[in-house]
This record gives C-alpha cells, structure tokens and sequence, in this order.
C-alpha cells in the first residue's frame, strides 16, 4: 500500500508549514480569527447585556405588580402618597410655617433680652421668674423647638448656658412632675435630635436627685422634692396624697433615661408605679385622682377627670406602648389605655342644641358637666391609638376623637378673642359657656389638630390651627414676647409667658404645617410636654415588684390650708406687674 503525504491533497491546509510558505494566506487567516473572535465576543456582550436588561425590566415588573397589589388593598395608601407629595409642594403651609417660626424667634428673643437663665418671661413688666427653682425652664423647654425650626445660633447659644450655666444643686422644692417632664424630658430630646452628651449627662444629673420620690412602700412617687435635701412628700392641700397625672407621667422619660445610659434603676422605678397601679385597676379603668403612695390605693372621694390632675396618665398608657414600638412586652400598657378608653367613652355626653360632643367629669356616681381645655389632648390620643384597634373600632374611635376636637375647637370661637377658657360648663338647651376664663397660652388644641391632620390628611385642621394662631398674634403678642389673657371675653392681658408656649404650643403649630416627614410619628413619640423622644423597640419585660430594695423616707405632711400655686397641669395664671 502506498501512503499519501500529509502534505498532499486537502489535508496540506490543516499543516503550518504550508502557511509559513505562503505569508499572505497565513496573514488573511489570521485576520479572519480575529474578525471572528470579536464577533463572537460581540455577541456574547449582547446576549449579557439583553439579559440584564430582561432582569431589570421584571424587577421593574414585579414592583408596579406589587405597588398595584398594595393599591387594590389600600387606595388610602396611595392617596398618602399623593397627600405627602402635595404637602412638601404647598407654598401656604410653607408661608404659615415660616410665620410660626417669626413667632418662635419673638418669644425667645424677648425671653433672651429681659429673662435670660430664668425660668419664665414677664413679658409686661419685662423682667423674669424663676417658677421651678432658677433652672432655666423656657430655656430648656425651648431647646427642641430651636433644633426642629433650623434656628441653629439661637439652640447653640441656649447650649452653652446650659454648658456653663445649668446648676442643679438648689435648696427648691421642686415639682417631680413639672421638672421630669420639663427639664428631663427638654434635655432628653436636645440629646436625641443633636447628639450632644452634655444634654444626656445633665438629664442623669437632674434624673438622680429626683430619683428618691419614688421611694415610697409602694412605688407610687411622691410629688414634691428637695434637689439639695431629697426629703420627698405630698403637697398639703391633696392630705398627703399623690397625684395621679403626677404620679402616671414620668415613665416615657424615665424609660428613655435607661435606654441611652444603660441604667436600668430609672425605668425600674417608673414601672414599678405601673405595675402598683395594675394591681388594683378598675373595670372602666378610670382613676380618681388622688393615691395613696402608702397604700397604692385611689382616693374613691376624689374625682375622675381627663382634665388637671387626671390626664396625662391615660396619655402615657398608650405612648410608653408606641416607644418601646408595640413590643410584646409592653401589651399591658395597651391593654391598660383600651380598658381606659371604655370608661373615657361613659363620660362622652352630647349637648343641646348644637350636639357638641364632651368629657364629663366625675365624682363617685354623680357626673359634672364640665370640661378642662386641657382635656383636649384627648382627640389626639385617640387618633394616635386608633390604629391598635380592629378596623370597625379603630374607625369608631377616630370618629369620637374628631367630634372632640370639633368641641375643642369651638371652645375658641365662642369667646370674643376667639382664645379658649381654662374650662367650659355645659347646660341643657345652651351648649357650652366658659367657666373659668383666663387663657394660659395652652396647646393641647393645636396639639390634638396636628395628630388629626397628620392622621387623615383633613386640610379643615390646618385652618383650624391657622385661626388659633392668628388669634394668639391678635391678642397675645406684644412688644416684649406673649402673655395669656385673664379673661378671653374681655381681651385684659396677664404677665406671664409660660414655658409651655414655646415648648409644645408654637412647636405643635409648626408640625401642623410641615411635612409629616419632620418629627414622623413613626419614629418619635412626644411627650406631655411635646419634646419628641426616639422610639426604640423594647425586648425586656418589667421587673416583678419587690425585686429593688424599698427605701424609707417618709412623707412630709403639710397643712391643708397652705394651698400651693397651681403649675402647668393645673393651671396657673400671673397677675399683671
């Protein structure tokens, strides 16, 4: 057999040295490869580049598919959407903002030129007050609002004087409830907004000489106490009992303490008070308001109120629930504030003819019908609380909580100033008149309208705080800052500027017109004094009661007839200097 060479014939192109002969055709098949590998790799690119796009295009897909599920279930959601959008776009919100803000930076500049360091502003007789002690009470109070408003040189400067200033160390008889939710709480929200230790270190300092008023048999705090000598005990004019709102309304404070220090003795005293409370709760969960702090026991001659002295413990029920955000451990407080809000809808009369909703008051089985102003936070807590409830309750409540802050709102149009009383009766046949009629700069109303308007997206609220704040401009400001009237009516003039004004009043009206992005109530929980604190979820549960040492001090009885003058809870007004 002869064998062909591998040279020969078709099998010569596949060896190289047939193309190292011939250097043009060992050139073309060269470019040939080349041509062919980019074309491959092209195409390779293509396919991967149509295949991103593929993904991305059903990832786009698969979110308006959802956005379209999430739309089918919740038309209100996407209408939030819509609402939210409008908000930050509406040029008259951001106009009645920035008026707000003047008014803001009125009331503080007055308070810095004719009060600085001091607790209030006298604004007629331009001087200042010191009506918790000298602890520089509108400043701290302030402190949040300056922060919220952008007004950063004026929150610096109210900073340093607290860096250099702020001395606890007073031989005063403070009010446990006045300087917790003033001072600890101002220097508790400073901190959480800023970041700043110093407001966190100084909240420590004051939280610690307030700490032995809980050291009573049961827990149930005393209301007054020494900052130099500790002595805790219990006004005279209560026959040595505590106060229920007193007693009920430090725990969001306390609580936040040991969240941002680690220590847990603060929020161990506060719920201890919870727990003491609980034990004995009534069936319509309202609670007179006075306890006894040896007992644990309410006074059963005393009255119930969602006015002074009653209400913000209810307050507190539910917003100690939103800080620790609805954890498990927390239901009872839950459960608490809904038991609470059965007995609250057995006070609600309507009156005649114009089917004013309201809150009666009560003492053992007679009812009064009267109202504070400072009962109308309550259409706020039940907007709030709504959401915690079943859809067909969750809707009955936010429907009383609106035909409240109707009452509440017609408490400034009936008067001549268009400013609210400190207290309303009401009669059969002629709806409501004002009880006792000075007007304190209060702001549980505008309160009540920013969680309303921020709840609903019902613009009517905003106009309704508008005209709240234009009778404020009207009536209150003067050259020197604000002042209350002594009588809504007649428009006569007091000499005070309360603390409260700068710290919820004006703040609240500036959250009515801002988005609800700032301050979002998804991620703050405002206390009684509306110094916002950061919610953060809770994983603890509350220590059993007697599990801390019980300490001994006993209260300081003091003579009935040595009446104190009534604070911010209760109501107090200055007679003109």
């Amino acid at each position: 057999m002869v064998r062909r060479s591998f040279a020969s014939g078709r099998w010569r192109y596949l060896h190289p040295a047939y193309y190292l002969k011939r250097p043009k055709r060992l050139a073309f098949l060269f470019i040939v490869f080349v041509v062919a590998t980019f074309a491959t790799w092209d195409r390779q690119s293509l396919i991967r580049e149509h295949e991103a796009e593929i993904i991305k295009l059903q990832e786009e897909l698969n979110r308006l598919q959802d956005q379209l599920r999430k739309s089918s279930v919740s038309d209100e959601m996407s209408e939030n959407v819509k609402f939210i959008r409008e908000v930050e776009m509406d040029p008259v919100n951001d106009e009645r903002r920035e008026k707000v803000k003047e008014a803001m930076l009125h009331a503080w500049n007055s308070y810095v030129e004719y009060a600085w360091g001091q607790d209030e502003l006298q604004p007629q007789s331009r001087s200042g007050v010191n009506s918790f002690g000298g602890l520089g009470a509108t400043l701290v109070d302030s402190l949040d609002t300056l922060y919220i408003m952008g007004l950063k040189d004026e929150f610096q400067k109210a900073r340093e004087w607290i860096a250099t200033s702020l001395d606890f160390n007073k031989d005063y008889v403070a009010s446990v409830f006045e300087t917790t939710i003033r001072v600890v709480g101002g220097l508790l929200s400073a901190y959480d907004l800023s970041g700043d230790k110093l407001f966190l270190d100084k909240a420590k300092e004051i939280a610690d000489r307030l700490l032995p008023a809980w050291d009573s048999p049961t827990g149930i705090p005393y209301n007054s106490i020494n900052l130099v000598h500790g002595n805790p005990h219990n006004h005279g004019w209560t026959g040595g009992e505590s106060i229920l709102a007193d007693s009920g309304t430090e725990q969001l404070e306390l609580i936040a303490l040991s969240q941002r220090t680690g220590d847990l003795k603060y929020q161990q005293k506060a719920e201890k008070v919870i727990r003491q409370l609980q034990k004995t709760y009534p069936s319509d969960g309202l609670l007179p308001i006075y306890i006894n702090p040896r007992s644990g026991v309410a006074a059963p001659y005393s009255t119930i109120t969602f006015g002074a002295m009653g209400d913000s413990f209810y307050e507190y029920l539910l917003k100690v629930w939103i800080q620790g955000n609805k954890t498990e451990g927390l239901k009872h407080y839950r459960e608490m504030w809904e038991t609470s809000m059965e007995g609250l809808v057995s006070l609600i009369r309507k009156s005649t003819p114009s089917s004013f909703s309201y809150i009666c008051e009560k003492t053992g089985n007679s009812l009064s019908d009267k109202m504070d102003e400072l009962a109308c936070f309550v259409p706020g807590m039940l907007a709030l609380g709504s959401s915690g409830y079943a859809p067909e309750k969750a809707e009955k409540m936010l429907s009383l909580s609106k035909e409240l802050a109707w009452t509440c709102y017609n408490f400034y149009q009936v008067t001549q100033t268009k400013l609210a009383g400190e207290n309303y009766v009401f009669r059969e046949g002629q709806d409501m008149s004002v009880g006792t009629s000075w007007n304190i700069l209060r702001p549980e109303t505008v309160e009540s309208l920013m969680y309303l308007w921020r709840l609903t997206g019902n613009q009517t609220y905003q106009e309704w705080g508008w005209n709240i704040f234009l009778a404020f401009e009207k009536n209150s400001r003067i050259d020197s800052g604000y002042v209350g009237l002594k009588d809504v009516n007649t428009g006569v003039k007091d000499n005070m500027m309360q603390s409260f004004f700068l710290a919820e009043t004006l703040k609240y009206l500036y959250l009515l017109f801002s988005p609800p992005s700032v301050i979002s109530l998804d991620e703050w929980v405002f206390n009684t004094e509306a110094h916002p604190l950061r919610i953060i979820p809770r994983n603890d549960t509350v220590p059993e009661l007697g599990g801390e040492e019980e300490a001994k001090p006993q209260p300081k009885v003091i003579d009935r007839r040595q009446r104190q003058p009534f604070g911010r809870k209760q109501g107090r007004i200055a007679d003109q200097n």
